[in-house]
């Protein structure tokens, strides 16, 4: 009998030790989850903000341009409503889409600008256009950083036995940045009006 309950003890303890093992696994690998979840997030976080920091500068950007070529105003109602889709765009798919809109504005004012002699030598211009500049440079540094996290973290939810776990909890693969269609082809480049 004491045999019996030796061998009872050594089951249960066995069991308890799995139970515990399990237990640390399943918690190692949701945390570990949670925290590259959180890394993405704070990756399309900074995307955001550097968008609504270009945001912000358009206006100033638009108004030094409205002095001196005010009859481009084309140009500059397409920047101003492109913006405003920015602003309204309630995901950060839909604002992206919008700044696509706004790049190809921006391309066309920056054409218009060259008529302009004056205006490229303005100091608030100039000013401006190197705040633009070093903002589109981080977007693009927010972008990477946010592929990046999605990378690390899609072959992590994807990994066995991560992925179990991951299907427990409903954590799913994220979506990478992707440049527009558009982007894929070269301007077209006309120096005709030069």
């Amino acid at each position: 009998m004491a045999k019996k309950s030796k061998t009872w003890l050594w089951i249960v303890g066995a069991l308890i030790l799995l139970a515990i093992i399990t237990y640390s696994s399943l918690k190692s690998t949701y945390n570990s989850l949670v925290i590259l979840d959180e890394q993405v997030r704070n990756a399309q976080s900074e995307i955001e903000n550097q968008l609504q920091r270009r945001y912000d500068l358009i206006p100033n950007y638009v108004a030094t341009v409205k002095g001196y070529a005010a009859h481009e105003k084309d140009v500059l109602i397409k920047i101003t409503e492109a913006r405003s889709r920015i602003g309204s765009a309630p995901t950060l798919k839909g604002k992206l889409a919008a700044n696509d809109d706004l790049n190809s504005a921006l391309a066309r004012l920056m054409v218009v600008v060259e008529n302009y002699p004056n205006l490229k030598a303005n100091e608030n211009f100039i000013r401006l256009q190197d705040e633009l500049a070093g903002t589109e440079n981080r977007i693009a540094v927010a972008r990477r950083r946010y592929n990046k996290a999605v990378e690390f973290y899609n072959k992590r939810v994807r990994q066995f036995p991560t992925n179990v776990i991951a299907n427990m909890f409903g954590f799913q693969e994220k979506p990478y940045f992707e440049a527009p269609k558009a982007a894929r082809q070269a301007p077209k480049v006309n120096f005709k009006n030069q």
